[in-house]
């Protein structure tokens, strides 16, 4: 089975040969531009499903797939989501993080790579409102499953996101003279992308772990809004913020200087396995 529409072709040098084959255990995967390594094993491990039949031991992937500069075997689907179709290829289940809000996405890869399973587990039916849904006018109706009620699997913290432009004074009607802004990621990886999905611009750090923590992101639009209604949806709440107004001291002299404005917005995920107490600090039970 090809996947001559999801596959980018790449015509490797003669005598650099392919840097991996079925016999290995180890398998270098480029997915959307996310390196995965795995087992063989892991992806065979459901035979029926895409992956398994492409990389069965009994077939030459090396006519279905395509490979990459450096020889990995290349998938054109989405890089972020890829790791929850490996969970899943592990442990035969997967958790997903608190508020995800491509639950829909997840279900379409699921649905690709041929895993009824899964597909089953991600289903609408097998969910629970929550209740933060109730409250929100003109949501999209987001569902999760019970699982997400038991704290230990709650993910939490701080993300910050920075706001840059740079404008000029006395010549406000000149184009030219405003800068493109640019709205800045800074937190830890995975709960950045939870929250901001494929809005997300990881190409100035792009190989850091989701565990790890990243000043490097940038958002794909320009509307602070849009950024702030996506931190509200997945709970986050608005504790700090801070702004300055800069111009080099070469300009001080000129009439039309040019300014640069740095507003930083702090806003935080509660764990739900905290509470507050009157004193407004927070206390874990345990």
């Amino acid at each position: 089975m090809a996947l001559t529409e999801n596959c980018r072709t790449y015509q490797t040098p003669k005598d650099s040969g392919c840097a991996q084959s079925c016999s290995s255990d180890v398998v270098e995967l480029n997915v959307g531009g996310q390196v995965y390594y795995t087992r063989h094993a892991t992806l065979t491990s459901v035979p029926n499903s895409l992956l398994g039949k492409l990389f069965s031991s009994k077939k030459d992937i090396s006519n279905d797939l395509a490979q990459d500069i450096k020889g990995r075997y290349f998938i054109d689907r989405d890089g972020f989501l890829f790791r929850y179709v490996l969970d899943y290829l592990r442990d035969k289940n997967v958790v997903l993080p608190d508020y995800f809000p491509e639950k829909g996405r997840l279900k379409r890869e699921a649905e690709f790579f041929q895993l009824p399973e899964l597909v089953k587990i991600l289903t609408p039916d097998d969910y629970i409102h929550g209740d933060f849904d109730e409250a929100s006018q003109g949501s999209d109706q987001r569902l999760f499953p019970a699982s997400y009620l038991d704290a230990r699997d709650r993910r939490y913290g701080f993300i910050t996101v920075g706001y840059k432009s740079s404008c000029a004074f006395g010549r406000e009607t000149d184009p030219k003279a405003r800068g493109i802004p640019k709205i800045f990621i800074c937190g830890r990886v995975g709960l950045a992308k939870e929250v901001f999905g494929d809005t997300l611009n990881d190409s100035r750090d792009p190989d850091r772990p989701a565990e790890r923590y990243t000043s490097q992101f940038y958002l794909k639009f320009r509307h602070l809004e849009r950024a702030f209604d996506m931190l509200a949806e997945s709970g986050f709440h608005i504790v700090a913020c801070n702004s300055s107004l800069t111009t080099s001291p070469h300009n001080r002299h000129n009439d039309d200087r040019y300014w640069s404005n740095n507003t930083e917005y702090v806003f935080y995920l509660q764990d739900a396995h905290a509470w507050q107490s009157p004193s407004g600090y927070l206390v874990d039970p345990t």
